[in-house]
């Protein structure tokens, strides 16, 4: 991914599903006006989700989600219709391919059903119209039925390409501040200190992204950047002249951070930005707090958005492991996963410790969030934790009020 392109966490997911042949790919093509999904009259061209990162007017940055079809078969069948049912995890808007000649199966209606259980968005597309055209009074009552818009297209001949990409459009959440970081929390004119270690696992030549897209946020909000490392904080404070509105450092220098960083100014992670960018800050605050009770042989479940190169001293596989097990004194079995995989196992872990999530989409984070609250398991991510487990939490939440509050009642109950 270049620099200049927008993360694919913060695109907005759309995803395609329903039968073989129902025109898919076909619907893909034309929507983006480029031939990126191979068409074929062959039924199951379309095996694992393909994804394709896009900028489609008038929708803007976009990923595209082709899914095989729900009408799979076999042992391989069953597998491509799991893959395409967890596609609906990071899926903001489900457009439903039906083929107009065939009508709405049991096949659509059953993914039409998850859709609807997941409350995300999504429009009935009848496909091939160019074939058999479908009626205004038939299109009225698949509305009425399904209580979705439905629209009738042809990827073929482009019609009704033109409305679906508007209909898209509309389904999206009107809020511009769907991606503010840290935006709400300052005001123009305003100087945010970030630290930035510079070390082993930074990446060579760039920051890691939640360091590029705070800073993004901030010369958006019209405020002021400062960028330094760790060791060169009490110096930056000295020589800046002006008390900034905020300090926001990469978790693993909290330590040194807070201890350099004045207690008249606020001070948090870029993990726990993101927290509440991405997740549920208040419910990962009360993640935080199970960790005092693990016992010996409790698993805990440590998972990454992304895949990357680890290192000696891994944040996920070395530091949190360690740091958790100096602060409990336990012994604790702990088990991992990365990229798109999470577990369906979950009511086996007594904790799940989840990454900032820079690289998963806000629904993909909410999902796994929610299915911990499902199964009962307290979720926290990196930054949180470590606030916790280095015992400076209580400040390093205070720019948060309710988070504040909540940790303080959690206390109390204790």
């Amino acid at each position: 991914m270049s620099l200049n392109a927008t993360p694919r966490g913060n695109r907005v997911h759309i995803a395609l599903f329903g039968k073989r042949n129902a025109g898919k790919s076909s619907v893909i093509n034309a929507i983006t006006d480029q031939d990126i999904a191979i068409v074929s009259d062959v039924k199951g061209t379309t095996t694992d989700p393909v994804y394709k990162s896009m900028e489609i007017l008038p929708i803007g940055p976009t990923v595209i989600i082709d899914t095989a079809g729900l009408d799979d078969f076999g042992e391989l069948g069953e597998l491509r219709k799991k893959k395409t049912l967890e596609v609906l995890a990071k899926t903001d808007v489900a457009l439903v391919v039906i083929d107009a000649s065939q009508g709405v199966t049991d096949d659509d209606r059953f993914i039409l059903d998850q859709i609807r259980e997941k409350n995300i968005p999504q429009i009935l597309v009848l496909n091939k119209q160019d074939e058999a055209q479908t009626s205004a009074e038939a299109l009225e009552a698949l509305k009425v039925e399904f209580k979705v818009p439905v629209l009738a297209v042809s990827a073929s001949t482009g019609l009704g390409i033109t409305s679906l990409k508007k209909a898209i459009a509309s389904s999206l959440p009107d809020d511009e501040d769907k991606f503010r970081i840290i935006g709400d929390l300052i005001q123009p004119g305003d100087f945010v200190v970030l630290v930035t270690p510079i070390d082993k696992a930074a990446p060579k030549g760039r920051l890691i992204l939640p360091q590029q897209q705070t800073i993004r946020d901030i010369l958006e909000s019209d405020a002021i950047a400062v960028v330094t490392k760790e060791y060169e904080l009490k110096e930056t404070l000295e020589r800046l002249g002006t008390k900034p509105k905020l300090v926001v450092t990469d978790s693993q220098a909290f330590l040194k951070v807070s201890a350099d960083t004045p207690k008249d100014i606020p001070l948090t992670s870029f993990s726990i930005l993101f927290a509440r960018h991405k997740g549920d800050l208040n419910e990962l605050i009360k993640g935080a707090k199970s960790i005092d009770t693990l016992k010996d042989g409790d698993k805990v479940l440590i998972s990454e958005g992304c895949t990357h190169h680890r290192q000696a001293d891994d944040i996920g596989r070395v530091k949190i492991p360690r740091w958790i097990r100096q602060m409990t004194g336990k012994q604790v079995d702990f088990e991992y996963t990365s990229g798109t995989q999470f577990t369906e196992d979950i009511e086996r872990y007594s904790l799940i410790v989840h990454c900032g999530a820079c690289m998963l989409n806000k629904t993909a984070m909410h999902y796994r969030i929610n299915q911990a609250k499902h199964f009962n398991v307290p979720i926290v991510n990196y930054g949180v934790l470590i606030a916790h487990v280095q015992g400076i939490i209580g400040r390093a939440i205070e720019p948060f009020p309710m988070a504040k509050l909540l940790w303080e009642e959690t206390e109390d109950n204790l």
